[in-house]
């Protein structure tokens, strides 16, 4: 018989609130600084790879995100880039770091319905003062019996936060929008994995689904949570 669950884990940007839409707006902006230089799509492409390399040194969040696209117009204008479109480029950033917060489709009710059964997490990859910022102004921080904010998700983290939040792994399920980073890792810890797709999906964080996993589980939004949860009991 299975381990019942008694930790649930959430993912913060683009489970729990809005996130990625804001950062496609700044791409947006970027290209439009730098559409003299080179083409939209060339651009798109010239910043992921940015993007990707950078992470490993900055890190997720806002502040990685800006260097990638300073570091990415320098390339592309040959450094010629001005310092006009520099000082627009890290307004992008500030702004970034100061939009409201808005939640997912039922986020708050299944949320304040959990809180009431389980031990609640958010496990979350990004800046530690904006991530903190988000979830104190989203109302959900006081729902939560703790939070931690990770430089990445990989199977001996959640272990370790299982242990520390949970009855181990076996008792644990983690729930997100990305399949790299919050399903696929956790399963491979020996936790419930629960995609939830968002409408937009950071290009990194794609990956095929574990299908073959019987922890595996998709639910089209957080709404479907406590009849998933009602199912496996």
């Amino acid at each position: 018989m299975a381990h019942p669950v008694t930790t649930l884990a959430f993912d913060a940007d683009d489970t729990l609130w809005h996130n990625e839409r804001h950062f496609r707006m700044s791409e947006e902006r970027f290209a439009e600084l730098l559409k003299d230089y080179a083409e939209q799509d060339h651009l798109a492409e010239r910043l992921l790879a940015s993007e990707k390399k950078n992470v490993g040194h900055y890190g997720f969040g806002v502040k990685g995100f800006v260097l990638s696209m300073i570091e990415t117009a320098i390339e592309v204008t040959d450094e010629r880039v001005p310092a006009s479109v520099i000082k627009e480029l890290i307004a992008c950033g500030q702004e970034l770091l100061t939009y409201p917060i808005e939640l997912m489709p039922g986020a708050g009710d299944v949320v304040a319905q959990m809180a009431g059964q389980y031990k609640l997490i958010v496990v979350t990859k990004g800046d530690l003062l904006d991530q903190e910022r988000k979830l104190a102004q989203s109302g959900l921080g006081e729902l939560f019996d703790g939070v931690e904010i990770v430089s990445d998700k990989t199977p001996d983290i959640y272990r370790r936060l299982f242990v520390k939040w949970s009855n181990g792994s076996e008792g644990a399920m983690m729930i997100g929008n990305s399949m790299k980073s919050d399903v696929i890792p956790a399963i491979e810890a020996g936790a419930w994995g629960v995609y939830v797709p968002s409408e937009i999906t950071w290009a990194l964080e794609h990956a095929d689904a574990p299908k073959e996993s019987a922890k595996f589980r998709e639910i089209p939004s957080l709404v479907e949570l406590p009849a998933l949860l009602e199912s496996l009991a």
